[in-house]
């Protein structure tokens, strides 16, 4: 069999390449004679430059930037040659979740540090920008961004804006009230933040009801304020790794990731990778971590059976040794999926 392997990370747990060696692993301790090929996935959240880089075989370059506080650190950016230059970014590496120390400070936090990335890819004479928004500790909607910018940026650029989720900016399901009690926001706090939203909406020419305008904190909403356009992530990584050739010349496709939910089900990698097996007519199989999903939903999404780790381990297992549960879990999957030859 051909297996193709195409995991998102285990938020807190698991890269999405550290995702695919222990789904592999797993996989090749019971069928060692099957074809395995890894394509760790993003949505535009963390891991989005290392899939692209992954796949285009290119070394990302490092920038000076700040973090979400202001701290000094540096994030890379990956520059494709090609019949455009195209300069792939990550808010998550300078203004990710995962930067922001406790006690989170989450009326604090800044999308500024794209700034120094932006003008990076500037100079390396970028044709297209694609920022990858998701995992962000700011919900400042991308003023920093849009104030140190908007006088400069090329009118010609083709700013891409990927994003994994299609909420809007501001409302019941906006920026600050979906996203923020996730980022260390008390109730009082997410009031404040919608309330700095919708100021810093006001009047502009950008629909903030758009979909994904709440993405990354609104982050999305700042650099559509620039011109951006949004995009699926999961689709440019897909075109990036050349997911629909992959999974149309395997036997099965596996993805998986930390927490399968309905929100999983909405454009996030699980279910775009799932679509994608489906069109191609191959089965698909999910690992995750949990899994809060019926077997009808999944299977109107393209996936055909559910592994869940905690189900196999118990959750301080799946938590504290990761690697080895999918590693086992793996195993599981071949022995009921790979043809292997019996006796």
């Amino acid at each position: 069999m051909r297996i193709l392997l195409a995991p998102d990370k285990f938020a807190g747990t698991l890269t999405a390449g550290a995702a695919s060696a222990a789904l592999a692993a797993g996989w090749l301790d019971v069928a060692p004679s099957d074809e395995l090929v890894a394509r760790p996935m993003s949505d535009g959240g963390p891991g989005f430059v290392d899939s692209i880089a992954a796949a285009t075989g290119v070394e990302p370059l490092l920038v000076q930037t700040t973090g979400p506080h202001g701290e000094s650190l540096e994030a890379p950016i990956l520059v494709v040659h090609g019949e455009r230059r195209t300069v792939y970014l990550e808010a998550g590496t300078c203004c990710g979740l995962s930067l922001a120390p406790g006690p989170r400070r989450p009326l604090e936090a800044s999308s500024g540090g794209l700034v120094a990335l932006i003008e990076a890819a500037l100079d390396a004479e970028a044709e297209r920008i694609i920022v990858g928004v998701g995992g962000t500790a700011s919900t400042d909607g991308g003023r920093p961004v849009v104030e140190a910018l908007s006088a400069t940026m090329p009118a010609d650029l083709d700013l891409v804006v990927a994003t994994d989720v299609a909420q809007p900016l501001l409302g019941a399901n906006g920026a600050a009230r979906s996203f923020a009690p996730q980022k260390g926001a008390s109730d009082v706090e997410v009031i404040a933040l919608e309330r700095r939203l919708t100021e810093w909406a006001a009047g502009a020419a950008v629909d903030a009801g758009q979909p994904g305008a709440g993405a990354g904190g609104g982050l999305s909403y700042g650099l559509m304020r620039l011109g951006g356009r949004r995009v699926s992530g999961a689709a440019i990584v897909a075109d990036a790794i050349g997911l629909d050739a992959q999974a149309s010349r395997s036997d099965l496709v596996i993805t998986g990731e930390g927490q399968l939910d309905f929100s999983s089900l909405r454009g996030k990698v699980v279910s775009f990778v799932a679509g994608r097996a489906q069109a191609a007519a191959r089965p698909c199989v999910a690992v995750v971590g949990s899994s809060s999903v019926g077997r009808r939903e999944a299977a109107a999404a393209g996936i055909d059976e559910i592994y869940a780790l905690v189900d196999a381990v118990g959750v301080p297992s799946a938590l504290e040794q990761a690697a080895a549960s999918v590693r086992l879990v793996a195993g599981g999957v071949a022995r009921d999926w790979s043809r292997r030859p019996s006796g």
